[in-house]
């Protein structure tokens, strides 16, 4: 019981930026982690970032220093803030809620950094 619901997607030219916000509402246990998968067409999906409940937060190499992750704890509520974006950012992104060793998805934002 469970429900991610993504926005903030669309096309935006190489060296832009962009914000997807995703907010989570069903059975959250404060014991959890929040952040955001993509997913290139023919290709798996990829962890972006994710930050645990105490803080703590990992980033793939391929973002670091990008891309910033947010969370709003009484909202349930994470953000990706994407900065100088580029072309191999194109993907879906998929926000995930991690708890109880159970992932948790949303739908799905299209990004497409294209000039």
């Amino acid at each position: 019981q469970v429900q991610l619901v993504e926005s903030g997607g669309g096309l935006v030219q190489p060296g832009g930026s962009l914000r997807l916000s995703c907010a989570a509402s069903g059975n959250i246990f404060s014991n959890n982690a929040m952040g955001w998968y993509r997913q290139a067409p023919g290709k798996q999906r990829e962890l972006v970032t994710i930050k645990l409940n105490d803080g703590i937060t990992n980033y793939s190499n391929s973002v670091k220093g990008r891309f910033t992750i947010s969370r709003d704890g009484a909202a349930n509520t994470v953000d990706l803030q994407m900065n100088s974006l580029k072309p191999e950012d194109t993907a879906v992104y998929y926000c995930v809620l991690r708890q109880r060793w159970r992932d948790y998805w949303g739908q799905g934002t299209q990004v497409t950094v294209s000039s």
